[in-house]
């Protein structure tokens, strides 16, 4: 008679917490996929220390590094839903160390370019190398149980997501250590490119994508997100439409930098037109059966759910994307600090992240429902920028920290409580419904950034206006689905890591896996 799960609690919470120190098992594989994500994020973020420094040898106006900095965000967003597709047919092993090898080419051609033109083609092809988070994702999910995901999938998401503020942190002393102030960017990049290709290798060999004689679940068809009724197909469309209109709102933003002209705004536009309509055939092609009502009731699950979870993380991540870049400019104008003093106070958000993403998964785990978990993250957001709306260079530069801090806690535990629940919707299918939250999250940050773009540039009222959306949210986690999925994963406390490939699952024939 199977046994029943283990009933949450904050004392096996902290418990399965302590264990993460552990380098055997599933905490090995846990460890090396969090040091690929932590690659990608150094790699897909590497320009932005340099920023300043390759407009003045390359002579680029502001708007020209403004479109960069866009560049480097827009391609992320249609490819963690593709890469979301390629993971659930060709599991995470592959698909990450494919990514990790690919990400020398555009970082390469970035290191070496000299004109604007590389530099914009480099830098959309590195957003592909952005979107390796969703990977690891399902990666975690097929090794840890239920109990666990939350905490695991925090520490994966946290510890990785550091790769960006490493970047800031190593690459400008290691580029002037390499080739001195000028020029010295080429080598760091460059170095950065090569050390995720080698590592790309390295996790190929050392990893597989389940643990010993368990099956990796697929999709019975392939090409778009299986969904489970009539009603979910025409959701899914509607839900497939603003990860398509961000990049509208990317390129109306290149555009009105003077960038390119409105002949070239008006060619993306129709690009994204076909795109989206490619996109609606092959969902509605998948989703026949669903369509018909044909899918029987042991195999459905509430899209709902997905939609949800995508607008919850456009809240979360989409808020820490858009206030990460602007704090220290914040700080500098509020509390009339120099360029390193605010910068280090801007940063009393970014590196908190080690800490407060896995605290969010793990609030997760330990609550009787992890939708409870997410709502008081948010209604905890709420109250902090409500309160960072008001505030004023008056009230102190460590009252500034401190809520900006504290506002991390909630941003980012609100990323980890997300996850918790992503990979437990319908584990068949957890590369794109990861994929596809994912990309709601960079849609928030381009939102919300061109909130404070179009409003000009007052960030009290970005403030505000992220405040409303997660009062919104908090309020829509009140119809939440609680997920029903299981994970991958299996309670035994040391799987074998490597061996034969595991026997294939009756719907589909397995990838080879080492």
């Amino acid at each position: 008679m199977p046994s029943s799960p283990p009933t949450p609690s904050f004392g096996a919470a902290f418990r399965r917490l302590g264990a993460l120190a552990s380098l055997r098992g599933r905490h090995r594989v846990l460890h090396l996929t969090t040091l690929a994500f932590f690659l990608t994020f150094l790699v897909w973020f590497d320009m932005a220390p340099f920023a300043r420094q390759i407009g003045a040898e390359l002579h680029l106006s502001q708007g020209q590094l403004l479109t960069l900095s866009l560049c480097n965000l827009a391609l992320a967003v249609p490819a963690r839903i593709g890469v979301g597709m390629l993971l659930d047919r060709f599991g995470p092993r592959r698909v990450f160390a494919s990514i990790l090898i690919f990400a020398v080419v555009p970082n390469t051609l970035f290191a070496t370019a000299s004109s604007f033109p590389v530099l914009v083609v480099s830098r959309l092809l590195l957003g592909v190398v952005g979107a390796g988070f969703v990977v690891g994702v399902r990666m975690v999910a097929e090794w840890f149980p239920r109990a666990e995901i939350g905490t695991a999938e925090g520490f994966y998401g946290g510890w990785g997501n550091f790769g960006s503020a490493a970047a800031s942190l190593v690459l400008p002393g290691l580029s002037v250590a390499l080739a001195g102030h000028t020029g010295g960017w080429r080598w760091g990049t460059g170095l950065a490119g090569v050390l995720c290709a080698l590592y790309g290798v390295v996790y190929l060999l050392a990893v597989r994508d389940t643990p010993e004689g368990a099956p990796y679940r697929r999709p019975r068809r392939q090409g778009a997100l299986e969904v489970t009724s009539r009603r979910a197909v025409f959701a899914l469309l509607a839900v497939q439409l603003p990860p398509i209109a961000a990049l509208g709102l990317v390129a109306y933003r290149v555009y009105d930098a003077g960038v390119i002209p409105a002949s070239g705004l008006a060619a993306v536009v129709l690009v994204l037109v076909a795109a989206y309509a490619a996109q609606a055939v092959r969902t509605l092609a998948v989703n026949r059966p669903a369509l018909a009502d044909a899918r029987p009731p042991a195999e459905r699950y509430p899209f709902r759910l997905v939609a949800l979870l995508s607008l919850a993380y456009f809240v979360t991540f989409g808020t820490e994307l858009a206030v990460v870049s602007l704090l220290p400019g914040y700080f500098a104008d509020t509390f009339g600090l120099g360029v390193t003093a605010a910068a280090a106070a801007g940063s009393a958000f970014a590196c908190t992240n080690l800490i407060t993403r896995p605290a969010g998964g793990l609030l997760s785990d330990a609550l009787p429902r992890r939708r409870t978990a997410l709502r008081i993250l948010l209604t905890g957001a709420v109250a902090v920028f409500l309160v960072l709306s008001r505030m004023t260079g008056g009230w102190g530069l460590w009252a500034g920290v401190a809520l900006v801090a504290l506002a991390s806690v909630f941003v980012q535990g609100g990323n980890g409580a997300v996850y918790a629940m992503v990979p437990l919707v319908n584990p068949r299918s957890g590369g794109q419904i990861a994929g596809l939250t994912g990309a709601y999250g960079n849609v928030g940050g381009i939102v919300f950034t061109s909130v404070l773009a179009f409003d000009g540039g007052d960030v009290h009222l970005l403030f505000l206006v992220i405040a409303l959306c997660a009062a919104a949210m908090a309020l829509l986690t009140l119809g939440l689905p609680e997920p029903g999925g299981t994970t991958g994963g299996t309670d035994a406390p040391h799987a074998r890591p490597r061996s034969a490939a595991p026997p294939a699952t009756p719907s589909r024939p397995t990838t080879r896996t080492r």
